[in-house]
């Protein structure tokens, strides 16, 4: 396959969305504008690997093979891996939930969460994308990127914060941590910290959401330490040996 079938199947895949979970053949060509011959043909490879399957009435919807893959994620990704524990740990000293959330491309998403109460709030379970420039979640993580990307980035999402996302950018990075309240879900307030790759990137953050009012009941210096401990450890264990790497991370910022 060329890697122009290649972008053709992915975008067939991207039309999938929580807004419109199944797809007519029909809606698929008006919006992609591919020849009937050519889709079908995507449409058969999807099929057949299982990424898409047919649904009552005629439509398509994702298949069972992003079921066995989400299975494999879990299993190989270090982050998760490694932060397992952490959030554990988190929840189990805190109220809420503790949660990793992972950066790539231009979004945000949960991979990992733990809650110690069944009832904790959430909107954002593991791979449902974040809103890009809310939260604290995503904060931790936009503050440690270029300040030509953050731009870039606010303009896309038509923020028009303008100076003060930036400013709000740089106290993070001052306190290496993000705290927001209210700004993902009404009445949550979030506690976040970055976690870095072993190239000192910021790929990726650990975040404490609960309550408003458990939040007011709880030591915020406590909670601000434990994260950014359980990050800094995080972000040395997905570093590697590099001394140098390891010590930009402890230090509390990208080189």
């Amino acid at each position: 396959m060329t890697r122009a079938s290649s972008e053709r199947v992915l975008a067939i895949l991207d039309l999938f969305s929580e807004d419109r979970l199944e797809w007519s053949s029909q809606d698929m060509m008006d919006v992609l504008g591919y020849a009937r011959p050519t889709l079908y043909r995507y449409l058969k490879v999807l099929k057949d690997t299982g990424f898409i399957a047919p649904m009552q009435g005629g439509g398509f919807g994702l298949g069972p093979r992003f079921v066995e893959m989400d299975f494999l994620a879990r299993k190989s990704d270090p982050l998760v891996a490694h932060g397992q524990p952490h959030l554990e740990a988190l929840a189990g000293q805190f109220p809420g939930t503790a949660f990793l959330a992972r950066w790539y491309g231009e979004r945000i998403l949960c991979v990992a969460s733990v809650s110690r109460d069944a009832r904790a709030r959430t909107s954002y379970p593991r791979g449902r994308p974040m809103p890009l420039l809310n939260g604290a979640a995503a904060k931790a993580i936009l503050a440690y990127l270029p300040r030509r990307r953050q731009r870039q980035l606010a303009e896309q999402a038509g923020d028009q914060s303008g100076t003060d996302l930036l400013d709000a950018f740089r106290t993070i990075r001052r306190d290496g941590l993000a705290t927001a309240h209210g700004e993902v879900t009404t009445g949550i307030v979030g506690t976040a910290a970055p976690i870095f790759d072993s190239s000192a990137n910021p790929i990726a953050s650990l975040c404490v959401s609960m309550e408003e009012a458990a939040y007011q009941a709880t030591d915020s210096t406590l909670l601000a330490d434990a994260i950014r401990t359980a990050t800094r450890v995080l972000s040395m264990d997905l570093a590697g040996p590099d001394p140098r790497k390891t010590y930009l991370i402890s230090a509390g910022g990208a080189p």
